[in-house]
Formats: structure tokens, C-alpha cells, sequence
């Protein structure tokens, strides 16, 4: 039980992590929290500190992701302590307590995650986000369309129901961050 408090908090520390507010801090001195979109992610990053910052703020949030994941499959045994880990990655970066709870929207997780469990899932979703965009040209709706897409690949690929739970409670998650980016274009 020790070993899994362990992991757990490890894995929140790590989320926690929120690479676009190192980034954008360290390349010019600014909190992204107070410009552009001020969200604590890699696509804002990208607004404020270029390229360079969005490709910054996305290797930091995938290796979280996978700093988190491999420790807690070396050390637990049991696809259930993965999941619980990539879950309190997801918590860590959405609600930081070193940012005041005011993190990320958790897109680089999910996939890194989703990517980590089951690569399939991930070439599945650039399909059905690529042809939904083709056809609907909405980007947002289609990613996260597409989005959903990810436990249920991950389910029929893999077999495995913690699997998809977990995936599933990710998106769900994700989708609670992005609350208001949702709701926005639905309000009159």
C-alpha cells in the first residue's frame, strides 16, 4: 500500500510539471497564465513563445507522461496501478497546486497516454480526426469527436476493460478542463 501512495503522489508531483508555464517563463520571462488564451498548455505556449515553445512544452508534458507511466510498471505490478498513475498525472496537470490549481487541459496526456497503452488508438484517432475535419472543417469538434474514439480503439485492440476505464476516465477528465472551450460556441 506504501508503494502505491508512493506512486500516486509521484505521479501528481510529475503532473504538476506544467511545461508550458516553465517554458514560456524561461524563453521570455512572461506567465502564460496572464497572456494570450491563459492556459497552461502547449498551444498557448505556441502563441506567446513560437514554435519553440509549443515543441518545448510538448516534449515536457509527454515525458511526464512517460516518466510516470514506466516508473509505476517497473515498480507496481498490475495494469491498474498504470492507470491509476497516468490518472494522477492527468489530476497533477490540470490542477497543480504549485500553479493554485490553475493548470493545463490535459490533450498532451490523453495521447501520450492513450500512445503508451496502445499505439493503434492513436493512428485510429489521426484517421477519424483527419476525415471528420475533412468534412465538417471544425477543428475542435473534431478533435474531440476523435478524441472519444481513443478507449473504445484501445478496448477492441487490447481487450482490457481497466484499459478502457482508464482511457475513458482521462477523456472525461480532459473534457472537464476544457468545460468552457465546450460550452462557449453552444452559448448564444
Amino acid at each position: 500500500m506504501l508503494i502505491l501512495t508512493v506512486l500516486i503522489l509521484y505521479s501528481y508531483i510529475l503532473g504538476s510539471v506544467t511545461g508550458a508555464y516553465f517554458v514560456v517563463r524561461m524563453l521570455t520571462g512572461e506567465d502564460v497564465r496572464k497572456l494570450g488564451s491563459g492556459n497552461v498548455g502547449a498551444t498557448n505556449a505556441g502563441r506567446i513563445a513560437g514554435k519553440k515553445g509549443f515543441l518545448l512544452t510538448l516534449l515536457i508534458d509527454a515525458l511526464k507522461v512517460y516518466f510516470a507511466l514506466s516508473l509505476t510498471a517497473h515498480l507496481a505490478n498490475g495494469e491498474m496501478y498504470v492507470v491509476l498513475s497516468a490518472i494522477f498525472v492527468m489530476i497533477g496537470h490540470g490542477f497543480p497546486v504549485v500553479l493554485g490549481f490553475h493548470g493545463g487541459k490535459g490533450v498532451v496526456v490523453y495521447l501520450t497516454t492513450a500512445l503508451i497503452f496502445c499505439p493503434w488508438s492513436i493512428v485510429i484517432f489521426s484517421l477519424v480526426m483527419g476525415s471528420l475535419y475533412l468534412i465538417i472543417r471544425r477543428y475542435k469538434f473534431s478533435g474531440f469527436v476523435s478524441m472519444a474514439s481513443i478507449p473504445l480503439t484501445a478496448y477492441m485492440m487490447d481487450g482490457s476493460l481497466i484499459m478502457f476505464s482508464g482511457l475513458a476516465a482521462l477523456f472525461f477528465i480532459m473534457l472537464l478542463l476544457h468545460k468552457r472551450s465546450i460550452l462557449q460556441p453552444l452559448s448564444p
